[in-house]
């Protein structure tokens, strides 16, 4: 956390000067992050652990919001100071320029973590800053809508942050209908950056589920803006202009796609799903969806590009020992038809990966997903 120690910062709640804006990331995946951040223009991204951070204003903050594909939260930091006991927390907070970011008619509720310091309950420390904020701004207290206000304890160093975001940025806003065991949107992107896609490419998702890799791909490729379709907590801020919110909203960059993107499933229900998934996302007319098995895959026509795909796993759906047959067949099929093109493939399990056959690169330490912890193993294109 950048800024003083001793006493509010200076930031989103002190005029126009830069503040610090907080990019969350799964764990082992800030550095792709951080990359997106940079080729998207946002100033100095930097890798901090669980995230990437930033400095700008509050268009920035809209901008992450409404661009950015990896990140899951976009935190703006309002204020770090030192606090050892309640009344010293409460006496501070009540120092941060609430009117300047909240509204006195919006609700709001807040969120505590101690970790390593002298105030360690964290009820009690929401309970002095919701104080805090009451008192000064007169705005009412909703533990359920509220806008998030996030304080951390940490050493005695309390930072304290507004949720910008509300509803999870993986929440694209066209998905109304999943499969069992779903990977998130924003790890999508993630993985397929991390494999090197760019949107110039064809990709195959073989075990497609909800078509959530596919989907992803054919977005990236189009140009289409991840938040276009949702709603954000910080339209509720006193700092939100209407107008140049939609300025940027509205300002087009799609473009029509030089590759199409493909998934199958063996599941008839998991490829009608992923079509009336593509077609809520506007990316139907360059996704194709069809029902097969693994062993009957082929590529496109046209240049190679990336196989890549979310099977089931011992510990998500089956037993992995029975699973075996399915990554051996996906494993032969992609060295024997798909040649010149590159394989992702994410599982929990080593044993399972090394069932393809496949050469894989280095693997990347595993990513915490839906209370497991997986791994993307990436291969070289195919010879």
């Amino acid at each position: 956390m950048s800024g003083p120690t001793n006493g509010p910062v200076n930031g989103p709640v002190n005029g126009a000067a830069p503040f610090e804006i907080f990019l969350a990331a799964p764990p082992g995946l800030e550095a792709v992050l951080c990359e997106e951040a940079r080729l998207k223009g946002f100033r100095r991204p930097a890798v901090v652990p669980g995230g990437v951070t930033l400095m700008g204003g509050w268009s920035d903050v809209w901008r992450a919001n409404l661009w950015l594909r990896g990140t899951g939260r976009v935190l703006a930091r309002l204020a770090s100071f030192r606090a050892v006991h309640l009344a010293q927390l409460e006496a501070r907070a009540r120092e941060v320029p609430w009117a300047a970011a909240l509204r006195p008619d919006m609700p709001f509720r807040v969120e505590a973590s101690c970790s390593g310091s002298r105030l360690y309950h964290s009820g009690a420390v929401a309970e002095r800053v919701a104080r805090a904020i009451g008192e000064t701004l007169g705005a009412p207290s909703d533990p359920e809508n509220g806008l998030t206000v996030m304080v951390r304890m940490e050493r005695d160093l309390c930072t304290i942050s507004l949720d910008t975001s509300g509803e999870a940025l993986h929440r694209r806003g066209y998905k109304a209908e999943v499969n069992r065991a779903p990977m998130r949107e924003t790890m999508a992107a993630l993985f397929l950056r991390r494999c090197g896609f760019g949107g110039e490419e064809p990709v195959l998702d073989p075990m497609c589920g909800s078509g959530t890799l596919v989907i992803e791909a054919a977005e990236i490729a189009a140009r289409l803006n991840p938040g276009r379709a949702r709603a954000f907590a910080f339209e509720r801020l006193a700092t939100f202009d209407p107008d140049a919110w939609n300025a940027l909203r509205h300002e087009r960059a799609r473009r029509e796609p030089g590759a199409r993107f493909h998934g199958s499933d063996r599941d008839a229900g998991a490829v009608a799903m992923s079509r009336a998934n593509a077609e809520r996302a506007g990316v139907s007319a360059f996704t194709v969806f069809r029902q097969c098995g693994v062993s009957e895959i082929v590529p496109p026509e046209g240049r190679p590009g990336l196989l890549i795909t979310n099977p089931p796993y011992g510990a998500r759906l089956g037993d992995k020992r029975a699973l075996a047959p399915l990554y051996r067949a996906f494993g032969h099929v992609a060295r024997e038809r798909f040649a010149g093109w590159r394989v992702g493939i994410v599982t929990t399990e080593p044993e399972l990966a090394r069932a393809t056959g496949l050469d894989f690169l280095p693997a990347d330490p595993p990513v915490p997903h839906g209370g497991l912890r997986v791994t993307l193993y990436r291969t070289e294109p195919l010879a």
